[in-house]
């Protein structure tokens, strides 16, 4: 029989707790048990809201993915949200906005979204959207208008991990909920990088800057970075010399006479005249690429081995990697 697992049903759990504002009447502006589903009704067959016991043949749950096809047992791997309307810090946050939220940091590739496979739902009651990791699916059933169906991989729903970290930086994020809003792959990427890159006269550009996106209190692309760079250029300006010692760190290597290599480069970067936008484009880009690198390293997805790799292939041109 398919089962509702744990970790789906502490993440029902928080939702219920948060947005069912008036545990004791059933109102549309609440979100009620009812609209918080994670296994199918007996006559639902095939599909993430299934198990084992209930699958189809090439049923696309299961075959369109190895991580799938490895997770594959009586859990369900899917989580249904229905309607609601809260008013919270001024603002009234629904169904849709909760969605595109969602929806906006799986596409940001946010450490805490990498276990969800694909998001169906409307951003505006009407049409029906739907979002995959996988680029293989883009449309929905209308019943995706008034619920919005996330869908996990069964690996993760197999491994018991904790989904609830994103949720919690939604609820965080719109004043439901005082919670620490990074997952705790972020705290371990934070201290690597707080440990490893000290730059700057002391100070961790990138540990500051990756806090401030990650509260959304500011932008990667379009702002000055005013209070830890000078401008989006001095960030780029850092790239060269930040990779020579992201490389130590992920090697293990003593870094102490990378990182003096690093003060003397970055000064030197700084004092150029100011890159060229496409150039700072790609350089924040491979900024980017940089910490999404470590923190699948954290997260157990890649190897030191294979970041290292990977790293050595941003090295701009001329630049050498630090040897064994």
């Amino acid at each position: 029989m398919t089962r509702a697992p744990s970790n789906l049903q502490a993440v029902r759990s928080l939702l219920l707790a948060h947005l069912n504002v008036d545990p004791n009447s059933d109102r549309p502006a609440d979100l009620e048990p009812a609209e918080v589903g994670i296994v199918g009704d007996p006559a639902h067959r095939g599909g993430y809201h299934c198990g084992s016991d209930r699958v189809v043949t090439n049923d696309y749950s299961v075959v369109e993915s190895s991580r799938d096809r490895a997770g594959l047992t009586l859990d369900a791997a899917a989580l249904d949200v229905g309607g609601f309307s809260v008013r919270s810090a001024g603002r009234t946050h629904t169904l849709p906005s909760f969605s595109l939220w969602c929806v906006g940091q799986c596409a940001a590739n946010a450490p805490d979204t990498r276990d969800i496979r694909e998001i169906i739902y409307s951003p505006d009651g009407t049409t029906v959207k739907r979002w995959d990791r996988l680029g293989k699916r883009s449309s929905g059933d209308s019943s995706h208008r008034w619920h919005t169906h996330f869908s996990f991989f069964r690996d993760a729903i197999k491994a018991g991990r904790d989904q609830r970290p994103l949720f919690r930086r939604y609820l965080s994020s719109i004043g439901l909920l005082e919670d620490d809003d990074m997952t705790p792959e972020e705290h371990n990427w934070l201290a690597t990088v707080h440990k490893n890159l000290t730059v700057m006269d002391g100070r961790n550009p990138i540990g500051q800057v990756y806090t401030r996106i990650t509260d959304g209190t500011d932008q990667v692309f379009g702002k000055e970075h005013k209070q830890t760079f000078p401008s989006l250029v001095a960030l780029g300006k850092q790239m060269t010399a930040m990779q020579a010692a992201v490389l130590g760190a992920v090697q293990g290597l003593d870094t102490k006479a990378i990182l003096a290599r690093v003060d003397q480069v970055a000064a030197a970067e700084v004092a150029r005249d100011a890159k060229t936008a496409t150039e700072l484009a790609d350089l924040s880009g491979k900024l980017d690429q940089v910490a999404d690198l470590l923190g699948r390293m954290e997260s157990g997805e890649l190897t030191a081995e294979q970041v290292l790799v990977k790293l050595r292939e941003l090295l701009p041109a001329g630049a050498t990697a630090p040897q064994d």
